[in-house]
């Protein structure tokens, strides 16, 4: 796969990975315990844990051909437990 298709790939998944997070967040944990309705928290749950597993794997694979220093590879892979940390990587690094 060539670094270009790679790149969009992982921007996808950031902007994907950085909506669930805050889907999850904002709209699923209060629904769970203000509104007692925990059946959005594991279906948005388990679509986060997939796109943060994903977005976590596709940092790691662009290292190299990124050319990413250490101290943007912690960044990086920070922003994945940050609400809006995958925006972020998207518009700065990618």
């Amino acid at each position: 796969m060539s670094l270009e298709k790679q790149v969009r790939l992982f921007k996808w998944i950031s902007i994907l990975e950085g909506i669930s997070f805050l889907l999850l967040l904002f709209i699923a944990m209060p629904l769970k315990y203000i509104f007692e309705m925990p059946q959005m928290v594991q279906q948005v749950g388990m679509a986060h844990g997939i796109l943060f597993m994903a977005y976590v794997l596709g940092g790691i694979l662009l290292i190299k051909p990124m050319n990413w220093s250490l101290t943007q590879i912690g960044i990086i892979l920070g922003c994945s437990v940050l609400p809006f940390g995958p925006f972020y990587v998207e518009k700065k690094y990618l």
